[in-house]
């Protein structure tokens, strides 16, 4: 008799999906918009809410320390650079829009380690 091979197929959280399109659909419209022209308004609260889903559903307990590193660098160099940049205005308006994107993520990743630490 021939074996036969069952291939299992993780299973993948909702939280992580929404997440994971949140991320993708934030980043390329704060890079579109922001090549568009100023980001604010309306835009700045979709970039801001993406940010939150981002932070509360994408990054899991392994990934918080990557994440912090990597948001925290992304904010510090976005901030700088579009400061730095502002002559070149659209590369400056998408750092702003990135910035409005990574800073609720960020700071959420960020408070759910200090509450993570605290229950320990």
């Amino acid at each position: 008799m021939a074996s036969r091979k069952v291939q299992v197929t993780p299973r993948v959280n909702k939280g992580d999906l929404i997440g994971g399109w949140s991320f993708l659909v934030g980043l390329v419209l704060a890079v579109i918009l922001g090549a568009m022209g100023s980001v604010d308004g309306f835009v700045s609260t979709i970039l801001i809410i993406l940010g939150l889903i981002v932070g509360f559903l994408n990054v899991s307990d392994k990934e918080t320390n990557q994440f912090l590193l990597a948001g925290l660098t992304l904010v510090i160099v976005a901030s700088f650079g579009a400061g730095a940049l502002q002559g070149l205005t659209a590369v400056a308006d998408i750092l702003h829009a990135v910035l409005i994107l990574f800073v609720p993520a960020t700071i959420i990743v960020a408070l759910k380690s200090v509450f993570q630490i605290a229950r320990r």
